[in-house]
């Protein structure tokens, strides 16, 4: 049976577990002390790279949570309202939470009043949300009257017999685009071109639309499916030529043209290293 414990030593006892008690404290509150650390240096970092009133600053680092909010409502979010890439972000977040809002808006719309406009941008939603026979219907009923030949919309319909993999189907709609509009100009039509002669099995038309292609096209997509068409060919040291100029234009791009390319850069970066093994 222990003894009582006396004097200063319980004394010291009391204090060692008050001590303890509130290191405990100290330790469970660490995480959250962390991260209102966090958000005060990301919000004053804003606030000195956009050049806010300095007063916020003291805001920020004297009011912890309370400072944060009302940095972000007071300063952050009336900014996101009017930012482009903020509401892209939101669009895309809003589609993958319900991929076929847009789709139902457009169908509405068609019902309300049965327009060329309304009827292209069902057709739109229709094709990007996977839907290609519908989408291949609506671009074709709107190619009467006056607009039998617009360009868009007989673009619009060979992208969706491609996808639904017509290519003689798609071969003689962009032919036709073509007779029709001699002076339109499309860098997605000229590729889909491309891919679609290839996909015919006529590859030297294709290489040669590729060709010319390739040097004016927005992307590396053209480039590297160009490669890609060169390597099957047995042509492999052009086709390193072709992955080595994809590498080389996106180690000086900007970073944001790196992130929408990167599914093509990272194919040329594959077929680079497999070449060299």
């Amino acid at each position: 049976m222990r003894r009582p414990v006396e004097g200063a030593a319980a004394a010291d006892y009391t204090f060692r577990l008050r001590a303890g008690a509130a290191n405990g404290r100290g330790a469970s509150m660490h995480p959250l002390l962390m991260l209102s650390l966090a958000l005060q240096i990301g919000c004053a970092v804003h606030a000195v790279r956009t050049r806010r009133p300095s007063f916020w600053l003291f805001v920020l680092l004297a009011g912890s949570y309370i400072g944060v909010a009302v940095y972000v409502i007071a300063e952050v979010l009336p900014d996101l309202r009017h930012s482009r890439a903020a509401r892209q972000a939101l669009r895309s977040a809003h589609d993958r939470i319900d991929p076929e809002r847009r789709k139902r808006e457009a169908t509405r719309q068609l019902d309300v009043a049965d327009t060329l406009d309304n009827r292209r941008r069902l057709a739109r939603e229709s094709f990007d949300s996977g839907d290609y026979q519908q989408a291949a219907e609506l671009y074709r009923s709107g190619l009467r009257g006056l607009y039998a030949t617009d360009p868009e919309l007989m673009l619009g319909l060979a992208r969706s017999q491609f996808a639904l993999d017509l290519h003689a189907e798609t071969r003689q709609t962009l032919d036709a685009l073509i007779a029709a509009n001699p002076g339109f100009r499309s860098s997605e039509g000229h590729l889909l071109y491309a891919r679609c002669l290839e996909a015919l099995g006529d590859t030297a038309a294709a290489v040669h639309e590729y060709e010319a292609l390739v040097e004016g096209f927005l992307g590396e997509e053209a480039r590297v499916r160009y490669g890609l068409l060169l390597k099957r060919e047995g042509r492999a040291a052009q086709a390193a030529d072709v992955f080595n100029t994809v590498l080389k234009r996106s180690r000086v791009a900007p970073r944001y043209y790196q992130r929408e390319q990167r599914e093509w850069i990272e194919i040329a970066t594959r077929e680079t290293a497999a070449s060299a093994n």
